[in-house]
């Protein structure tokens, strides 16, 4: 028997992403779908001003809709000569929610005269579950690095193929997924998580 999870985005690679990392932590099999499967879902607008406001409301909006256990992120890349920027608004930084590349452009673009020394970051990922019954629980994770003068790699999405991880010579795009998950924010969140997850989907039977 396995359980039914709705991980609450659009977005392949994430679902794709935190399936990898779901796998081998569960005692038995956790079906986890994505939002293709609900394709009369309304995308939830963003309207928190954290990365946690903003993870409740789409997983909280998800597990109401589906009747249905439902985890959901919110991450984005926190440039520190930025001061923060762009954050919350990382998918859409350009101006288009989800263009990875006019993203990538405009950032590079506002560095362009930072120093190497200057061009330290982080990615911030926040993941919340929501039980159909009002439970919720969240966690945090951090992944520390620099930000590259150029697009390197063609692993993973969005901001990865300029971001350099701390104490790592490569960018995140050139990362294998299995050293990614590793060290990534969104695996640091998600083994946060994990064992609660697992303990409120055993609870259900």
């Amino acid at each position: 028997m396995s359980h039914s999870l709705v991980l609450a985005t659009r977005n392949l690679g994430k679902v794709i992403e935190f399936r990898r990392i779901l796998e081998g932590l569960a005692p038995r099999k956790i079906d986890l779908i994505g939002l293709d499967k609900f394709p009369d879902l309304e995308d939830v607008e963003e309207t928190g001003s954290t990365f946690e406001e903003n993870a409740l409301l789409k997983a909280r909006y998800t597990a109401a809709m589906t009747g249905l256990p439902s985890i959901s992120d919110d991450s984005g890349l926190c440039v520190d000569a930025l001061g923060g920027a762009p954050g919350i608004l990382s998918a859409r930084w350009a101006g288009v929610h989800g263009d990875d590349l006019a993203n990538v452009e405009k950032l590079l673009g506002e560095l362009r005269d930072i120093p190497d020394e200057k061009r330290s970051a982080h990615f911030t990922c926040v993941a919340a579950l929501v039980m159909p019954d009002g439970r919720e629980v969240v966690a945090e994770g951090l992944f520390h690095g620099r930000i590259l003068h150029s697009p390197i790699g063609d692993q993973g999405f969005g901001y990865d193929p300029i971001f350099a991880p701390l104490g790592i010579s490569i960018s995140s795009a050139q990362m294998s997924p299995k050293e990614k998950d590793a060290v990534s924010h969104r695996g640091k969140s998600l083994r946060s998580l994990a064992p609660q997850v697992i303990q409120m989907l055993e609870g259900l039977g």
